[in-house]
């Protein structure tokens, strides 16, 4: 089988053959990257350990830091205390929780960022052809951010000062 074959089947089998996950499977969040197809996980309970990726999804599916997936035990690891079965997308979650096997540990909206949570930063006052005032909301839930970046800081411009203590002169 070639690889475009192989990516091709793996592919279809993660995003379309969805089951639920069984008794001795766990919904974990990835936390990051540990290197070697190893990534750190926690579960529900506040467990950290190391799940292992399997060979079938190395190469044609990738894991980021937030995502959830489906882990099964392995008993002889020390270190590596599980593998990944599968990996959660959205549609798989909306699932999940229509069936209310969702862990309640795991709310997205805890994972929100900040400027998200304040919907009243985000409104904004414009002026219609008429001269009446309308507010609109931005709706940024959509938006994708970027969790493996720090957020940008913003440094206010101290040129405005310089040229007012000139002006006192």
């Amino acid at each position: 089988m070639t690889a475009t074959t192989k990516r091709k089947h793996v592919i279809k089998e993660v995003l379309e053959d969805f089951s639920m996950p069984g008794r001795d499977q766990t919904i974990v969040k990835v936390l990051g990257n540990s290197g070697s197809n190893l990534h750190e996980v926690i579960t529900p309970s506040g467990d950290r350990y190391l799940a292992s990726l399997p060979v079938k999804f190395r190469k044609n599916l990738w894991i980021k830091r937030g995502d959830y997936v489906v882990t099964e035990p392995i008993l002889e690891g020390d270190r590596v205390k599980g593998e990944i079965v599968r990996i959660l997308y959205a549609q798989h979650i909306k699932e999940i929780k229509s069936n209310n096997l969702w862990p309640p540990e795991f709310n997205l909206k805890t994972n929100i960022p900040d400027i998200v949570k304040e919907p009243e930063k985000l409104k904004t006052t414009r002026e219609d052809s008429e001269g009446e005032d309308y507010e609109s909301d931005d709706d940024l839930s959509d938006i994708f951010v970027n969790t493996n970046r720090p957020p940008e800081m913003i440094l206010s411009d101290t040129d405005e000062e310089d040229t007012s203590d000139e002006d006192e002169l």
